[in-house]
């Protein structure tokens, strides 16, 4: 397979398929800022498990071009294309963080061919009833998210310099973050770390529309209701994460009728980095997905 793929308005999406050629299929989607070379199993481990994964640069992240005011939703219509370049019917589908909600627009938008969806350390909708959306989040991120929310424009105006920053050093992003003792201890691993560094400069590579459009895009209407997902899923969580509290995954297990909620109580955000290989064992326990 050729590494993009053209979607029907012509934009350019930017693929890698790593672990088993003729195994089952499951997507990542990526986090925030983030790209196809974002952290994951070792190509070995999921050629022993048989499974096929597929990652790509969400628009405006690495070599996929920018879509402009997208929603959530529109990954449905992503995911699609590059599901129908492979020639596969059914597929399961894994977000972390920024593409938790991602993960579940698949599993509602997309049930026939859907097989299961897992969301890691993800957020609930920016208009959840009854959620207190910013409590226990990190004052850095309550900003961004309201600021892009009151203020595009502004945000837009902060994000640019930041952008330029991480991408002479990507470092910077980790350094600048607000980690608790344990994501500390998990980024401190020489090998997540790597990974890390590696997907921030490739999601960074060209602009930081990626990143501007994915925090949008959380603030604004999703275009789908979590309640209408049919399919299995799972909802991984830190109980010490202060990216997206915890709280954000109990409000989705209480809405989403096939929903099997996992709290670690003394993980934080960056756990879920080795939460993921118990997950996909998850996600392949349905069967075939091809």
């Amino acid at each position: 397979m050729p590494d993009h793929v053209r979607t029907a308005d012509g934009r350019r999406l930017r693929v890698e398929v790593t672990g088993h050629p003729h195994g089952r299929a499951v997507f990542l989607l990526h986090g925030m800022p983030g790209s196809r070379v974002g952290p994951r199993p070792r190509s070995m481990f999921l050629y022993q498990r048989g499974a096929r994964l597929i990652s790509y640069d969400r628009p405006g992240y690495g070599g996929s071009d920018r879509k402009a005011g997208r929603r959530i939703a529109d990954v449905a219509e992503d995911v699609t294309v590059v599901a129908d370049a492979l020639g596969l019917e059914r597929f399961a589908v894994v977000g972390r963080s920024g593409g938790g909600p991602h993960a579940l627009a698949c599993a509602a938008l997309l049930p026939d061919r859907v097989t299961r969806a897992a969301a890691l350390v993800g957020l609930a909708p920016w208009d959840a009833e009854g959620l207190d959306w910013f409590a226990g989040m990190a004052p850095s991120n309550v900003t961004e998210f309201r600021t892009a929310f009151t203020d595009p424009k502004r945000f837009e105006a902060r994000l640019i310099p930041r952008f330029a920053s991480i991408r002479s050093d990507p470092g910077r992003l980790l350094e600048d973050l607000p980690l608790t003792e344990d994501d500390r201890l998990v980024v401190s691993d020489n090998s997540i770390r790597s990974m890390l560094l590696r997907n921030y400069l490739e999601a960074l590579r060209t602009s930081p529309y990626g990143w501007f459009d994915d925090v949008l895009a959380l603030t604004g209407a999703w275009g789908f209701d979590p309640a209408g997902i049919k399919v299995p899923v799972l909802l991984w969580h830190g109980g010490k994460d202060v990216f997206s509290p915890a709280a954000h995954a109990a409000w989705l297990a209480d809405r989403i009728p096939r929903a099997t909620a996992v709290l670690e109580p003394s993980a934080a955000h960056f756990a879920a980095l080795r939460a993921l290989p118990e997950v996909l064992n998850w996600l392949l326990a349905d069967g075939p997905a091809r």
